[in-house]
């Protein structure tokens, strides 16, 4: 099997790994949901798996800094980003230098990748002034600017973005971009192979420049609602941008987000140079997303999250979301009313009581089963700075 190893990643029993990930909501007498089917997964072999990787080296931790100048009339102030994410990174590694936080992580002969999350773009995305901090920061632990690139799986939602303007000179940008494997962009070896929905092709592989190229990866997700997923945080920025071939997981008004986007998480090498999150939360979409240039649905929250745990940031982000639509009388993430559900995505954009899916935010306790991270908020050690 040219020395890859090839598991089920539902052989622990799929009906008790990712039922029991969801809220009991979300298994009520109104709707039946169906049940996954089982994914199996061909992935790199790896001699020893890195410390480094998912849950990373502080478990459970989720440091929340907050600033209102951080964003001022929808624009974000980079000075601002900069203390937030330098207090951050002395929060979580209780360095007292910014370098020696960031020397934790990465080392001077890594090529480092910072996986942005640009759809949604312009009205929300990973801010091009926090990731050219994350730039500079790389730099200062001595990472040649030739041995950085900033990339997601679509490059036209990158130049939406504008993210070719905005970053630093000599920083490397690539789009994986399409969905077919002779695109070049993906690794034929790296895979997971489910059939959802009796689609043609069943198999989503790896992108290459996760799989063969960098050594570790740094997450920039945003803080956002998702129509299938419930949220798109930390697990499905790495899980998604980093597979093809992944909008058939959800078919309306079903998803299969919940388990695929803990089972990509997990495969190696991916699990492995997954190092650190920095969720941005300068902006958090409650409803529309990912999608939504909806203002109504987007509000300025002026938030920075750091941690390693991608569960445990994922759990916070999800109790945020939820506390804001609870506040504009939205209905729960976690809400399986079919009245709820609608064919037409001009409703879903401008009524936040409409959606495409029946979400599924359980991917994120499936995920924490997966030994991605803690998912019990009790566990969390959930640490919050208030700056300005």
């Amino acid at each position: 099997m040219d020395r890859r190893t090839f598991v089920k990643r539902t052989s622990i029993g799929s009906a008790v790994l990712f039922l029991s990930g969801m809220d009991a909501a979300s298994i009520d007498d109104e709707v039946k949901l169906p049940l996954p089917p089982p994914i199996e997964v061909r992935e790199a072999p790896l001699e020893k798996r890195s410390p480094l990787g998912m849950p990373g080296l502080y478990p459970g931790r989720v440091v929340e800094l907050s600033d209102p100048r951080s964003i001022v009339a929808n624009r974000v102030s980079q000075p601002v980003v900069r203390q937030m994410l330098e207090q951050g990174m002395k929060e979580l590694t209780g360095e007292s230098s910014v370098q020696a936080a960031w020397a934790k992580f990465i080392a001077p002969k890594d090529v480092v990748g910072i996986k942005i999350n640009p759809s949604g773009a312009p009205a929300c995305c990973s801010s091009p002034e926090l990731v050219r901090e994350i730039v500079s920061a790389v730099e200062s632990v001595g990472v040649p600017t030739e041995n950085i690139v900033v990339y997601d799986r679509f490059g036209y939602e990158m130049d939406i973005g504008s993210y070719h303007l905005l970053m630093p000179l000599g920083i490397r940008l690539f789009g994986v971009q399409g969905d077919r494997l002779d695109a070049g962009g993906y690794d034929p070896n790296v895979y997971c192979q489910a059939d959802f929905f009796g689609e043609w092709e069943t198999r989503s592989y790896m992108a290459s420049i996760v799989s063969s190229e960098v050594d570790k990866i740094i997450n920039v997700p945003t803080l956002k609602d998702h129509s299938a997923s419930g949220v798109t945080g930390c697990l499905k920025n790495l899980g998604y941008g980093t597979f093809n071939n992944v909008a058939r997981s959800h078919r309306a008004p079903y998803s299969f987000t919940n388990p695929l986007i803990g089972v990509m998480c997990s495969v190696e090498p991916l699990r492995s140079k997954a190092v650190l999150n920095i969720m941005d939360g300068t902006r958090m979409v409650w409803h529309g997303g990912p999608l939504t240039q909806n203002q109504d649905f987007i509000y300025q929250a002026g938030i920075l999250m750091v941690g390693t745990d991608p569960v445990a940031m994922d759990t916070i982000e999800l109790e945020m979301i939820e506390k804001k639509r609870r506040e504009e009388g939205a209905p729960s993430v976690w809400d399986r009313n079919a009245k709820s559900i609608t064919s037409n995505g001009h409703e879903f954009f401008r009524d936040a009581s409409k959606n495409l899916y029946y979400r599924q935010p359980g991917h994120i306790a499936a995920a924490g089963k997966l030994g991605l991270g803690v998912s019990d908020l009790k566990q969390i050690d959930h640490r919050q700075v208030r700056m300005g």
